[in-house]
């Protein structure tokens, strides 16, 4: 007998996500429905705006990748208005995207997605000796035998207490957790770890802008000036720019995300990768991947993302990307809650795009989204007719078929260890490892741009900004840019269309839309719905812990959410802060 199983909200991600799945007699999945369940709308919001404040209205587009929306946006006015910043100010920039990214990765995997692997409950039986002397094979920065008793003490008195914040809930007797007590213990203490350490890293941001969420940017370079001096005093600044002192916290924080990506992050998931190979051929789902490139990513450039997209797996073709190309970006909304003037069939490009409101779903409450009408608030991107996966494996295959050999190395030799192929990645756990190497290599690059920084001043250049285009009467009547970010999600685009001075048309295509998107007009299924449909059956299909694996290996980012609602719209979680 088939049956359709819900999960709605899909939980550990951002924002709003339902997934149905339809399930044959004997548990594998048939059909496979994704739904995101909150509109954005700032697209709206931002129509007759100045364009120099646009960024910070799209950086609210999402509450974790900040960062990255307001560089898009300002990218886009840039492009449109034909300014050129400062190589101190894209060095900055780099840093703080960065920084971002490699940030993002170590959270998604031990806050968000470490759970589907590594069961805490199970911590609760191991041997802290044996789990120090794994740890210490490992070559883990702290491996003795009282971190994790202490770590093992903190865990069983939360669940002595009735306490279990973030592990509530769990599938904690699900067969598919096969670690031994002793590494779930050892990454719950890498959880925990994770925890300071992305609080300590995120400094980088708020050096250069200000404050982190939300830094602060500016069409033209970026808000902070430079100082030659070591603080305040003659020579130092004023205390308010970005001084040597800075600099070399900068290059202290940099050190300390290389060494937790190197000795813990990465070891990590070869050691949780190794226990669950059969997630290695199953995930995939597409095989499209798309990268729009950055970092000033060229095929013999081993510090950028390069540019390309691969078809069918085919790595000895590199499909050329134009942004602007009517032809070869367009959004669909067949099966998406919007209308088109030209009807729902047509797919636009963001230079034209539309963001018109039209829900024609079932009336809440309800049991089943309705396939044959609009099932989700995100539209169906499509590059050149073809859907396509974006994010890290993506950038990975991209770089392959662009012959950058970094990260090539890096990705072979981990696969080596493991005993498996570069066609492994193409799958549920590829994509979490993918994401730990790209870390690695994020903070080589982070050295790099640091560098050029440094030596930049040492030189006496001390520029950020180019103030040329920053007055309105020296635009065009008419005006369009697009600006793009690969984000630690996947590629990212702002689309800004610019008349008598104010924002005539927005559009942004997130990764999340790519990968998330529902049915497009011509029956094709977007990554997440594809990837479910790859050799996925339920064990336990009230415990859909294979659906959770899957999805959340794109690290899905759909919006904010304010508070979670049981079954009966109880209050799971109430935090006070005093």
């Amino acid at each position: 007998m088939s049956r359709t199983i819900v999960v709605d909200p899909l939980t550990r991600i951002e924002g709003h996500l339902r997934i149905e799945a339809g399930l044959d007699a004997h548990g594998t999945v048939i059909s496979a429905l994704s739904s995101g369940t909150q509109v954005r709308g700032i697209e709206i919001i931002l129509k007759g705006r100045d364009p120099r404040d646009a960024w910070a209205f799209a950086q609210r587009i999402c509450g974790v990748c900040t960062l990255v929306h307001g560089l898009a946006s300002v990218r886009a006015v840039e492009d449109a208005l034909k300014i050129t910043i400062p190589q101190n100010a894209e060095m900055i920039r780099n840093l703080m995207a960065g920084c971002q990214l490699v940030q993002d990765h170590v959270m998604h995997f031990y806050h968000l997605q470490a759970m589907d692997w590594v069961n805490p409950m199970a911590a609760l039986r191991a041997d802290p000796a044996q789990a120090a002397k794994i740890a210490a094979a490992q070559d883990y920065p702290e491996s003795s035998i009282a971190h994790f008793t202490q770590v093992q003490d903190k865990l069983r008195g939360l669940v002595e207490s009735g306490q279990l914040g973030l592990f509530r809930g769990g599938y904690w007797d699900h067969p598919g957790y096969r670690l031994s007590p002793e590494v779930n213990l050892i990454a719950l203490a890498h959880y925990i770890e994770g925890l300071s350490w992305q609080r300590e890293v995120g400094k980088i941001m708020a050096i250069f802008g200000g404050k982190d969420p939300h830094p602060n940017l500016v069409v033209g370079g970026v808000p902070c000036a430079i100082s030659a001096g070591q603080g305040e005093g003659p020579g130092g600044g004023d205390g308010t720019a970005v001084n040597l002192t800075m600099l070399q916290t900068v290059q202290q924080l940099i050190t300390t995300m290389e060494r937790f990506v190197s000795r813990v992050y990465l070891p990590d998931l070869e050691l949780i990768a190794g226990q669950y190979k059969d997630w290695f051929t199953r995930g995939e789902g597409i095989g499209n991947f798309l990268a729009y490139g950055d970092f000033g990513g060229t095929r013999d450039n081993g510090f950028g993302v390069a540019r390309g997209v691969v078809l069918d797996r085919d790595l000895t073709r590199l499909h050329p990307i134009d942004l602007a190309d009517k032809d070869q970006i367009q959004e669909f909304i067949s099966n998406a809650w919007y209308s088109y003037e030209q009807g729902r069939e047509a797919g636009l490009h963001p230079y034209a795009g539309e963001t018109t409101l039209a829900y024609d779903g079932p009336q809440p409450p309800f049991d089943h989204l309705d396939r044959a009408k609009g099932y989700s608030w995100l539209k169906s991107p499509r590059w050149r007719g073809h859907p396509v996966e974006v994010g890290p494996l993506a950038r990975l295959v991209v770089m392959r078929a662009a012959g950058e050999t970094r990260a090539k190395d890096r990705t072979d030799a981990i696969l080596g260890r493991l005993g498996l192929s570069f066609d492994a990645l193409y799958s549920t756990m590829g994509r979490i490892l993918a994401r730990g190497i790209e870390a690695q290599l994020m903070t080589e690059r982070m050295q790099d741009w640091l560098d050029t920084l440094l030596a930049n001043i040492a030189a006496g250049d001390l520029k950020t900004f180019n103030a040329s285009a920053w007055d309105p009467s020296t635009w065009p009547e008419r005006a369009q840019g697009v600006g793009y970010v690969e984000a630690p999600r996947g590629s990212l685009a702002h689309w800004i269309v610019i008349e008598n001075g104010k924002i005539a048309n927005y559009q942004a295509v997130v990764p999340t839309t790519w990968n998330a998107g529902p049915l497009d007009p011509m029956g094709q299924a977007g990554p997440y719905e594809a990837a479910l449909l790859d050799a996925h059956s339920l064990a336990v299909p009230e415990e859909p812990l294979e659906l959770l694996r899957t999805i959340h290996s794109f690290d899905p980012c759909m919006a904010c959410a304010a508070h979670v609602l049981g079954k009966e719209r109880e209050e799971i979680v109430r935090v006070k802060v005093v």
